[in-house]
């Protein structure tokens, strides 16, 4: 996306607290109805740089522009924006409709259009006649839909959510990150949602910033993030990772090598390397990206173990095995319908063939 097609415009933000930089010469670009996603650990930043889009805290240099406009000099309510917060923040005395219908108070609206505007809004969460409810009434998925709707009844051009579904239990988060996704795509407004769970920023999003002490490592798509990654931090943050030191061998045709740990000698395009003859390098494969065989597959990049452990999780099991050359064991992730082990073979310390595809590896920079 280039600065000119974006609705958000981050530009050179930094963020002081004393002498503790909690932002650090952030750019970013987000478009018009895109959900974008602000991913990394507690204390990376992510918040912070939500509550300066909201006009809570103010930038201590650089600016920020949404649809053209800076902010800087605009207070928090002056903005075209609305806030969810994890809390859900739902007015214990007001019932349902009255919640929804709080920020509308000072736009002096006639009655029958404030409450054709709450009803629109049930429709929308899907909570049609439930206008009379009290708080105490509502389960946790129900609260935070109803602070999504009063957020959304106010037209917003941007919505901030600050990890919206953190206080759901599983199941019910589940649900609702499909439900809130739908909703962003029927509304079509901009959504910037700020989360630490890689699972729920790959579902919801259109766009990934990966942050990490108040810089940002990367943006990209969910399938590049989890794909391509550009550092072993976002590697390592986004899924598991297995990473096998190498060395870069070039011998002036199409294809180069890198010597690894463990893996042996691994043929890579010469384009996929940038690095000269000689150069360190980190080779990266998901651990779903090899194949467990108890015999050497033919004509597959193969290399023979031992299994250590293996836990079974349902639909897929993990293993964990010890090659020669590597000291940490590689994992490996298979389905159970297809992995071709029977579980009661899988016993510690038996012989085993890891076997993946080049197009598999990832080759990164060292730290």
């Amino acid at each position: 996306m280039t600065t000119s097609d974006a609705f958000i415009s981050i530009r050179s933000v930094s963020k002081f607290f004393g002498g503790f930089r909690a932002i650090d010469d952030v750019s970013l670009d987000i478009g018009q109805g895109e959900f974008f996603s602000l991913l990394g650990a507690s204390g990376c930043g992510k918040t912070t740089l939500l509550r300066m889009l909201a006009g809570f805290e103010s930038t201590s240099s650089g600016e920020i522009f949404i649809d053209g406009q800076p902010m800087s000099e605009v207070p928090p309510h002056r903005r075209p924006v609305n806030m969810v917060f994890q809390s859900y923040a739902i007015f214990p005395h007001l019932n349902v409709q009255d919640n929804i219908a709080y920020g509308l108070r000072k736009q002096k609206l006639p009655v029958a259009r404030r409450l054709e505007m709450v009803e629109e809004m049930l429709d929308l969460i899907k909570l049609s006649g439930y206008g009379s409810r009290k708080a105490n009434e509502l389960s946790g998925g129900q609260r935070q839909r109803i602070a999504l709707a009063r957020a959304l009844i106010l037209r917003p051009k941007v919505l901030l959510l600050d990890e919206p579904l953190g206080a759901l239990d599983k199941q019910l988060r589940e649900q609702m990150q499909l439900e809130l996704r739908a909703l962003q795509r029927q509304v079509g407004i901009t959504f910037v949602f700020v989360t630490h769970d890689q699972e729920e920023a790959l579902t919801l999003s259109d766009r990934i910033a990966v942050m990490s002490g108040g810089r940002v490592l990367q943006v990209d798509t969910p399938a590049g993030l989890y794909e391509m990654p550009k550092t072993r931090e976002v590697a390592s943050f986004i899924g598991n990772m297995n990473f096998f030191r190498g060395t870069v061998r070039r011998n002036g045709s199409a294809m180069a090598a890198v010597e690894t740990e463990g893996l042996g000698t691994i043929p890579i395009p010469v384009e996929q390397i940038t690095k000269p003859d000689g150069a360190p390098v980190q080779v990266a494969l998901r651990p779903e990206k090899f194949a467990l065989s108890a015999t050497r597959p033919d004509g597959t990049l193969a290399v023979e173990g031992r299994l250590r452990t293996a836990a079974y999780l349902g639909e897929r099991s993990h293993f964990y095995v010890s090659i020669e050359g590597k000291a940490e064991p590689v994992a490996v992730s298979t389905p159970n319908i297809s992995r071709g082990l029977d579980r009661a073979d899988s016993q510690s310390g038996q012989a085993l063939w890891l076997s993946w595809s080049p197009d598999a590896i990832v080759i990164l920079d060292t730290d």
